[in-house]
């Protein structure tokens, strides 16, 4: 892969008015929001999780067939109305459903979870298996296929594809590489308590009204953070070799401290929000459906604005300040300190240089400005080099009037053209 793949929303540092269907389902099930169930008429007082939808289905026909039966619905009206799970979520809080009949609603609603939550996923322990095994290579290759849907899809978005011979010789780099430093962060840090304890943080900061994964992981010395979205649930994830507090060659570790772990887990979370909340307004998160409810870096990003791609970065950094302060300025862009202050000597000629293709899209344009690896001829225009990454800063400041109007959870939410239409009023105020 010819670009460096070890920023933030892919490489080296990765690190509101729309209306929601209600969770109260009062309005589905009449007056009372405790319906007596020895009424015929009444809806089954607890909803269906949504993982269990298809297997319901299948294994509880009955009380399926009777819950549909008491609000007039049958099998195929379901099915057209959303034909897989993500769609069934994103339809049960979209303002779309509005238009489908009552009974379909209903029973949307019904589907759909009353509470939401964060899960934490801890795949370090699996990886530390994989250092004890005889044969590490092929202790690695069990490793991935156990959790390939997630493993794949962290390795095409940031590493390469995770077959043939490179991804042979990246395996065998992982596994016999020195974990030392590692295996002392983690005995001194309780990474998922941190996790755990942020997530939830950032959700409340947020308000969060979208089910979404963080992930524990040992990666491949990529990025050090990042987001996908697999099957229409978003994903935040750390890879822990790059938060040691050790440069580690071997590994590609970044030398991070483990008290940046809160800051990279907003950021990503932030993103997973303004991709999968059904009150998401942004451009990335109508590609993201029309995708069948999956994130590309390449794809997604090719077809985006590089205006949404600017505004996403940026919301990311205002979140990761707003969830983890304290830390040095320069910090919350992944930048070292004299690149950070490089940047804002030169924010003016930057500014005017993204103007003219804030509105345009291709993957060469977040490849110049949002990703590191980049040659200094990709990164010039009318003879100015941009810095590597100049798009997280351009971003950051792209958005705040917004944030500063608004709050941050409306514009997580925001199409880049609100957030731009809140920077013209600000700027002529």
């Amino acid at each position: 892969m010819p670009v460096d793949l070890t920023g933030m929303a892919a490489p080296r540092g990765r690190c509101d008015g729309r209306h929601s269907a209600p969770n109260d389902m009062s309005q589905c099930r009449g007056e009372s929001a405790h319906p007596d169930p020895s009424d015929s008429r009444s809806l089954p007082a607890q909803p269906v999780q949504l993982s269990s939808v298809r297997r319901r289905w299948k294994t509880s026909a009955a009380v399926s067939r009777c819950a549909c039966l008491k609000l007039g619905v049958t099998r195929s009206m379901i099915r057209r109305a959303a034909s897989s799970v993500p769609r069934l979520a994103r339809a049960a809080r979209s303002p779309a459903i509005v238009h489908l009949p009552q009974h379909v609603r209903c029973y949307l609603l019904l589907l759909a979870p009353a509470s939401r939550h964060e899960m934490l996923l801890d795949l370090v322990p699996q990886f530390l298996e994989v250092l004890e095994s005889s044969d590490r290579e092929a202790a690695y290759r069990r490793y991935f296929n156990r959790n390939r849907k997630l493993l794949g899809a962290y390795w095409r978005n940031y590493v390469l594809e995770p077959d043939g011979q490179h991804f042979d010789e990246v395996v065998r780099q992982v596994v016999n590489a020195d974990r030392s430093d590692l295996t002392t962060m983690l005995a001194r840090v309780n990474v998922a308590e941190l996790a755990e304890r942020t997530a939830r943080e950032v959700s409340e900061m947020l308000n969060a009204d979208v089910d979404f994964d963080v992930v524990l992981m040992v990666g491949v010395g990529a990025a050090n953070a990042g987001e996908l979205v697999i099957d229409g649930r978003g994903i935040a994830f750390v890879c822990l070799e790059h938060f040691t507090g050790v440069a580690n060659h071997e590994t590609s570790g970044l030398g991070l401290d483990a008290e940046l772990l809160p800051l990279w887990l907003a950021h990503e979370i932030a993103h997973v929000i303004r991709y999968t909340s059904p009150t998401s307004r942004s451009e990335l998160s109508s590609l993201i459906g029309e995708e069948d409810g999956y994130y590309s870096y390449w794809e997604t990003g090719r077809r985006a604005t590089l205006r949404e791609l600017l505004v996403n970065e940026g919301l990311s950094v205002q979140a990761a300040r707003a969830a983890s302060p304290g830390h040095a300025a320069w910090e919350y862009f992944g930048y070292g300190r004299r690149q950070f202050a490089r940047i804002r000597e030169l924010e003016g000629a930057l500014s005017g240089a993204v103007s003219g293709d804030l509105d345009r899209r291709g993957l060469g344009l977040r490849l110049r400005y949002l990703s590191g690896g980049m040659s200094d001829h990709a990164r010039t225009i009318d003879r100015w080099v941009l810095p590597e990454r100049g798009g997280y800063y351009l971003g950051a400041r792209l958005v705040e009037p917004a944030v500063a109007e608004r709050g941050l959870a409306w514009a997580i939410r925001a199409s880049a053209a609100e957030i731009a239409e809140l920077g013209r009023e600000a700027a002529t105020a």
